[in-house]
């Protein structure tokens, strides 16, 4: 006999419900189900709408009677790597009519094989997997994982087109909060609300998992039966795996409550468990195609897995963080027992890792107190707790109350607790608490489920309305993370640890300090040896061929700055490789006269290692010098360098000075001469050659390859990098954020390079970026909008912007173009000085086609520095 209340509503009807054997499909779509000789033996009754023959022409024939001879031959191949628990997709099948294409799924639903298509979108044909790829390497380039939730939602909702798209990370009881949001202007934000764990029933967290992606094409569309009908829900088709199963009804209600029309949802499984959802809401029907949503389906196992890689690499650097602690505390510990019932101490340094109000130490039988935490009765009876419920673990709880009633009494003081057990017997334990934390939760609606009269007695309704509803949570403090957890267990190791051998530990420990001491002293002895080496013999060479102190203190120091300045490049990069052209135009245009440039260099971008970067400082210093005094920098002359890679790898540097007095070869021969002369061969083991012509001094030296960076391992270097680096301070503020305060129209009908492009333009300061993929929808934004600027496509669509780019500059905004036709693009008329930025581009050549725009200093035969030139 049954002690339920049959006047009571039965608060678990919805974790029963059978929602995946409903016996209905979507009306999108039809399903057709094959026993294992090929015979239909359901058939949905949409039949004759979707291919011309109606269920009861369907039911016991054979699917080769029914179907063309290729579409059969398509379907048995794909069946050949068909798993039971999986599905597989045909696209763009002539299933009946060669005319008439179909995109199909299929699957097994126990004995049965599942066939199930829709109507194919030829505009929608793409290869998924490439654009798959590209968003996947978009995502894996943001680094906090704030940024990688938020561009998933962006590129799900891009091709998609659902209106609000919705990440939920689901809470240890079920609930979930929406972390992330996006949605089209003009929209109501969920973003911070939380949604019942009854919103979504246990049956249907377990097909979240079994198959992780579902669409409701049409909320409000009626339902298609499969024929024929069975009885009960023992008999009707299990429908796990379709793609066009019809969804419950109180589901149904639900959505319709919300206002959504049509629904998409992919789900986030991390390590087998369901971690959270990717839903995606419409105000209207809205059924993008099969290929679309494929890729959407395949976009969002590959989030999920990247989700999970990041995930567990916070789980490994809160090891690391565990093991660091483990090892401050075994040092320290090792070094004085006694801190082990200091509970200050352990507050002090525990406590910087697990955050915590208080500390009570339990150690044989007696209790140490700091910080906010129960009364010390109350410790003991926690202590009881512990002995027979967790002896050897490390247990938490946010709310003390529940394992020691008389806690209640003093939850002003702590709520919460994480405790550690640090010996085997008698039981010792660090209990660590937390205050209370009184949260108000934003809920989604009243979580509370209504109770409704219906024909059949009392049941649960959906809530009519989602606004936030606030409610406030008492008696429980902050919960304790798994990071905490992972803390206190390597707490737990390293007590118990130092316990059994704590002098062991010290010992090892102050033998490896040592060692690493010695080899840090011994790396610094070497390094500062070789510098102090080499300063010596600068003051001792520079005393030899110098008159005077003024002279000498002149000429040390210019060898000593022109050392510290070759220190600085490799130290910018970890001592690493530095770039031969910043170091000559920064000895030379120290020269400068005028404030013109004097030097010109020609030839690849070459990076030397450390070794070579300090010789050819000293070198470059010497001949800039003695340019500037005896030279073409005495006057108003000026210096070329050539730079050539032979084919050994080598590098041939070539000095010429232009423009100045005639030259004579000196009469004596100083250090400074010794320098530029026997450097090179001797510290690099290349050459040197010095000729005194009488229009100018020439110079050659030959670095051999070892001494370089091979080329494919310098990064590119654009040419607004080495065209004039005197900037004035305006001038490189400009530089840095010339869209500072804008806002930006985007016209750009690819959603990747879209996305690329906007956060290129919110990098350059610009305040606002609307984007448009269609010249309608640019049209209508400059119609409703203020825009300070514009970055144009050329082809859009299949259309060409020239004649939009016209009204743009009829309004006054001024605008670049983005190209993909490179040299092949040809301006005339209105447009024949415009700006063209080659795609693909970066940021340095987006930041200067937007200042050569905004300026209006645009030459017609010359695009932005670092571009190709536009045809003329």
């Amino acid at each position: 006999m049954s002690d339920t209340d049959p006047s009571l509503p039965d608060l678990t009807i919805c974790d029963r419900e059978p929602i995946t054997r409903l016996d209905r499909i979507q009306s999108f779509g039809f399903l057709l189900a094959l026993s294992n000789d090929w015979t239909i033996a359901r058939a949905s009754a949409n039949t004759a709408e979707m291919f011309g023959v109606a269920p009861d022409m369907l039911i016991g024939r054979p699917l080769d009677s029914v179907i063309s001879r290729q579409a059969l031959h398509d379907i048995r191949n794909r069946m050949t790597i068909l798993q039971a628990t999986s599905s597989e997709r045909l696209y763009d099948i002539g299933l009946v009519n060669p005319k008439q294409r179909f995109d199909l799924s299929l699957h097994y639903s126990g004995e049965l094989l599942v066939l199930e298509g829709e109507p194919s979108l030829p505009q929608d044909r793409m290869e998924a997997a490439s654009m798959v790829r590209a968003m996947i390497e978009r995502l894996k380039r943001m680094k906090a994982l704030g940024e990688f939730h938020r561009d998933a939602a962006r590129q799900i909702r891009a091709i998609t087109g659902f209106e609000r798209v919705m990440i939920y990370r689901f809470e240890d009881n079920g609930d979930g909060d929406v972390i992330v949001e996006s949605t089209r202007s003009n929209i109501e934000s969920f973003l911070g609300l939380r949604y019942p764990a009854s919103d979504i029933p246990v049956q249907a967290r377990a097909l979240y998992l079994a198959n992780p992606f579902r669409i409701i094409a049409d909320v409000h569309a009626p339902t298609v039966p499969v024929l024929p009908l069975r009885g009960g829900p023992e008999q009707a088709l299990d429908m796990t795996h379709a793609v066009t199963r019809a969804v419950s009804p109180v589901h149904i209600e639900y959505l319709t409550n919300m206002g959504v029309g049509a629904s998409l949802s992919i789900s986030i499984i991390v390590e087998g468990k369901l971690w959270g959802l990717i839903a995606c809401h419409h105000g209207a029907a809205r059924c993008p195609s099969f290929v679309m949503r494929t890729a959407a389906e395949l976009f969002g196992h590959m989030y999920s897995m990247t989700l999970e890689s990041r995930l567990r690499g916070d789980a490994a650097a809160a090891e690391r963080s565990a093991r660091e602690l483990s090892d401050r505390m075994m040092t320290a510990i090792a070094a004085d027992e006694s801190l082990l019932t200091n509970a200050e101490w352990i507050r002090d340094i525990v406590g910087g890792m697990i955050p915590c109000d208080g500390v009570a130490i339990f150690q044989g039988g007696r209790v140490s107190l700091n910080g906010s935490t129960p009364p010390e009765e109350d410790v003991y009876g926690i202590a009881r707790y512990l002995d027979t419920a967790s002896p050897s673990r490390v247990f938490d709880t946010s709310e003390l109350a529940s394992i020691e009633p008389r806690c209640a009494q003093s939850a002003d003081r702590a709520t919460g607790m994480l405790s550690i057990p640090v010996s085997r017997t008698p039981r010792d334990y660090i209990m660590l608490f937390r205050r209370e934390m009184l949260q108000e939760v934003r809920w989604s609606g009243d979580p509370t489920k209504a109770v409704v009269q219906t024909d059949d007695g009392l049941r649960l309704s959906p809530r009519k309305s989602f606004a936030a509803f606030a409610s406030m949570v008492r008696g429980k403090s902050q919960p304790f993370s798994e990071a905490d957890l992972r803390l206190g267990e390597a707490v737990r190791v390293a007590i118990i640890e130092v316990i059994l051998r704590y002098s062991e530990a010290a010992s090892e420990e102050r033998r490896r300090s040592t060692e690493r001491s010695e080899l840090l002293i011994a790396e610094l002895n070497h390094r500062v040896r070789n510098i102090l080496t080499l300063v010596r013999g600068l003051i001792t060479r520079t005393g030899q061929s110098v008159n005077g102190v003024a002279e000498y203190m002149s000429a040390l120091n210019g060898r000593v700055q022109a050392l510290a300045r070759a220190h600085d490049y490799v130290t910018r990069n970890a001592w690493g490789p530095a770039s031969l052209a910043s170091l000559l135009e920064d000895e030379v245009n120290t020269h400068r006269r005028n404030g013109h440039d004097v030097l010109t260099v020609d030839g690849p971008p070459v990076q030397l290692h450390p070794t070579a970067m300090t010789t050819m400082a000293l070198v470059v210093h010497e001949l800039a010098t003695n340019s500037a005094k005896y030279g073409a920098l005495s006057t108003d002359g000026c210096i070329h360098v050539t730079l050539a890679m032979r084919t050994d790898g080598g590098l041939d540097v070539r000095w010429r000075e232009r423009g100045g007095p005639a030259v004579q070869a000196p009469t004596r021969r100083g250090f400074g001469s010794v320098v530029i002369e026997r450097t090179v061969p001797f510290d690099l083991q290349g050459t040197a050659e010095v000729r005194y012509l009488l229009g100018g001094l020439e110079a050659d030296f030959y670095l051999p390859a070892k001494h370089l960076v091979p080329p494919q391992e310098v990064p590119s270097v654009a040419a607004a990098d080495v065209v004039s680096p005197h900037r004035t301070v305006e001038q490189k503020a400009k530089a840095n954020s010339p869209l500072a305060g804008a806002a930006v129209l985007l016209l750009e009908d690819s959603m990747i390079i879209a996305l690329e492009t906007e956060d290129m333009l919110y990098a350059l300061g610009a305040d606002h970026v609307t984007t448009a993929s269609t010249i309608a929808e640019a049209v209508a934004s400059v119609a409703s909008s203020r825009f300070d600027l514009a970055v144009l496509d050329i082809n859009v669509a299949g259309q060409v912007s020239f004649d939009f780019a016209r009204r743009l500059r009829g309004t006054g905004v001024p605008f670049i173009f983005a190209s993909g036709y490179g040299d092949q693009v040809a301006l005339d008329g209105d447009e024949a000085g415009a700006v063209v930025l080659q795609k693909p581009f970066v940021l340095d050549h987006l930041r200067e086609a937007l200042l050569k725009g905004i300026d209006g200093r645009v030459d017609a035969s010359s695009g932005p520095a670092g571009l190709p030139k536009l045809p003329g």
